[in-house]
């Protein structure tokens, strides 16, 4: 889960009784508001009805497994408590309490990896940060002392008050030089050697690929990588922002992209009141209902053997030993997949809704003579240890709006191998 919160939340795309385009968390900058007038935001955001365990919950009902939230966004607020920055939740806002501090409490409850948003480079409240043009003459910034002064100390005080954190996701670094991305990274290692640092620190620096927001790429990839999304048009809570993924599309994505070999980093945006929007907590809850069934299809998988561009009626996700077909279009009247030249045997078929129930495995054409139960059928091809491997599915799915069927395997495959 991805969580982008801050001082946006109160103005909620909305400046002076004009909806604002765009993100809502870029408001400050899409309008220039001038920061004197930008920071009396912080005394009207009071987020009573924050409640950490409530968004914990909707994170892990969802099949999630760790969180990501804006500890500073750009605008150079921060929803933490920092000794380096009165510009702060804790400090400026009648709120006055940590929300990071009781997130970092929910997760360890409920097993889920708390990371931290926090933007390096660009800092529209220090007069060194990038991007602040209309406070701050350009030709004056000073970025080594914003550096100095709050950057440094702040990701210092993230990794050391909250305990284990699971990823320092950092974000568009800009003209930032290549100095302050590999320090940003020793800091980190000093601190957390096992927490992760996302490549949008800059030059090249990162553990993992952070892609474009919203982009999914065409081919697998064997390195990991994580797609960062929106469940609708925007990051920060837009009141008029109502165009919401359904359920169905975001299984669809997640299938995708985990069948590529990534992470799904999906983004919700709680108001000023500290309340996940209730849309938001419904689609996530239908998303839930499906991975409680289908999990293992998407956990530990990486890259598939196959490429998913061939298939005409849905996906594949894979793991060492196991292909899970995702059928998402029913074939026509014949009800058949087709596996081409794979180098595996299939030992054991299943739908993972129907885990105790095994589909026959056959050798040989057997799904053209049978009746209309789903059948599993190879085909050997001697001289180069392929298999064809056909699938006939019911006549009607037995999940919606995936259904997975569990091919297991009498070997592991190698990346690319049904390419």
């Amino acid at each position: 889960m991805f969580i982008h919160w801050g001082l946006y939340a109160v103005p909620a795309g909305m400046w002076k009784g004009e909806a604002v385009h765009g993100f809502g968390e870029w408001l400050m900058f899409r309008k220039r508001i001038p920061l004197a007038e930008y920071g009396k935001l912080a005394g009207q955001f009071n987020p009573a009805d924050f409640n950490a365990d409530e968004w914990v919950k909707i994170a892990r009902d969802a099949g999630m497994k760790y969180i990501v939230i804006t500890a500073k966004h750009h605008d150079g607020f921060a929803m933490f408590k920092s000794e380096c920055s009165d510009y702060n939740i804790y400090d400026a806002t009648p709120f006055k309490r940590d929300p990071m501090k009781e997130l970092a409490e929910a997760c360890g409850k409920y097993g889920l990896k708390l990371c931290f948003y926090y933007s390096q480079a660009q800092d529209w409240a220090h007069p060194g940060g990038l991007n602040n043009t209309w406070d701050y003459d350009p030709a004056e910034k000073d970025f080594e002392k914003y550096y100095n002064e709050k950057c440094a100390p702040q990701i210092r005080e993230l990794l050391t008050n909250y305990g284990p954190i699971g990823i320092l996701w950092c974000d568009t670094p800009g003209v930032m030089e290549k100095k302050y991305a590999k320090a940003i990274v020793e800091l980190v290692r000093s601190l957390q050697p096992d927490c992760l640092i996302n490549t949008r620190v800059g030059h090249e620096y990162g553990d993992y690929t952070s892609m474009s927001d919203n982009a999914i790429p065409r081919f697998a990839y064997k390195k990991p990588w994580e797609t960062p999304a929106t469940l609708n048009d925007t990051w920060g809570f837009k009141t008029g922002d109502r165009k919401w993924k359904t359920a169905s599309e975001l299984i669809r994505l997640l299938v995708d992209i985990n069948g590529k070999g990534g992470n799904y980093l999906l983004n919700v945006g709680p108001d000023a009141k500290g309340v996940i929007p209730a849309e938001s907590a419904g689609i996530l809850r239908q998303v839930g209902e499906w991975m409680k069934i289908n999990g293992d299809s998407i956990y530990g998988t990486v890259a598939s053997p196959e490429d998913p561009y061939m298939n005409n009626w849905g996906n594949i996700t894979y793991k060492p030993g196991k292909l899970y077909l995702h059928v998402y279009k029913w074939p026509d009247e014949a009800r058949m997949i087709y596996l081409m030249h794979m180098r595996a045997e299939v030992t054991k078929a299943y739908f993972l809704a129907q885990p105790d129930k095994e589909i026959p495995v056959f050798e040989g054409m057997r799904p053209s003579t049978d009746g209309g139960e789903p059948v599993v059928t190879q085909r050997y091809v001697p001289g180069n240890t392929t298999y064809w491997t056909m699938v006939r599915l019911p006549e009607k799915p037995i999940t919606d709006p995936d259904t997975v069927i569990c091919l297991e395997l009498d070997r592991e495959m190698e990346f690319g191998e049904l390419i």
